[in-house]
């Protein structure tokens, strides 16, 4: 192999980043024998084929997918995301993202992973049970760039229509309840923090 087609493969760190993982992670995958067209050069360094990583991340060959989305808010909800996620394969969809986490949370893994799905032109259709699934406030947003990008919406269950004041009843309480856990758990890891050093202080007399 030439010094230009080895320019052109990929280091392990780009894959790597790729990927979204360490180093560490894709050696194992080497070792398991995920990748076929892998290369060693003359300083025993890892090269790899950038058209076999592309065909891993983009598996349907460049074509978009239907793509679920379902979210809980918290732990003891799982049973429903777990109703939620079957659902979703059962309608059609090839891929079913699983988040836990408050509705006003921007910053919940699975949502982050849908976006850069959405804004790599990834996703043919979007799929939610329902339409505060995605977010409790925001969620036009997110329609508005699935419509840049040529994203269906399908929401399985249609809300129901509210009254301007329930709305707001609603959306009140959801506000107040996401505050006071972020209060109460403000709270409980200061009380940790003296309780520990309580514990310090008492070991070293």
């Amino acid at each position: 192999m030439s010094k230009r087609e080895i320019h052109n493969l990929m280091t392990i760190g780009e894959v790597a980043g790729s990927f979204g993982v360490c180093v560490a992670t894709v050696r194992r995958w080497c070792k398991n024998g995920k990748f076929s067209r892998v290369i060693r050069t003359i300083g025993n360094q890892r090269r790899f084929d950038p058209d076999e990583v592309h065909e891993m991340l983009h598996p349907t060959g460049g074509k978009r997918i239907m793509v679920g989305y379902a979210r809980v808010s918290s732990y003891d909800q799982r049973s429903d995301l777990t109703a939620q996620a079957e659902r979703l394969s059962q309608y059609g969809c090839q891929l079913v993202i699983k988040d836990l986490g408050s509705g006003l949370n921007c910053k919940k893994p699975g949502l982050k992973r849908l976006l850069k799905l959405l804004l790599t032109k990834r996703v043919g259709a979007l799929v939610v049970t329902h339409d505060d699934r995605l977010l409790r406030f925001g969620t036009e947003l997110i329609y508005f760039i699935a419509h840049l990008m040529d994203t269906r919406i399908v929401i399985l269950d249609e809300p129901e229509q509210q009254s301007f004041e329930t709305e707001l009843v609603k959306d009140v309480i959801t506000l107040m309840t996401v505050f006071c856990a972020r209060l109460y758990g403000k709270r409980s890891r200061k009380n940790k923090v003296k309780e520990n050093t309580g514990i310090k202080n008492l070991s070293f007399r």
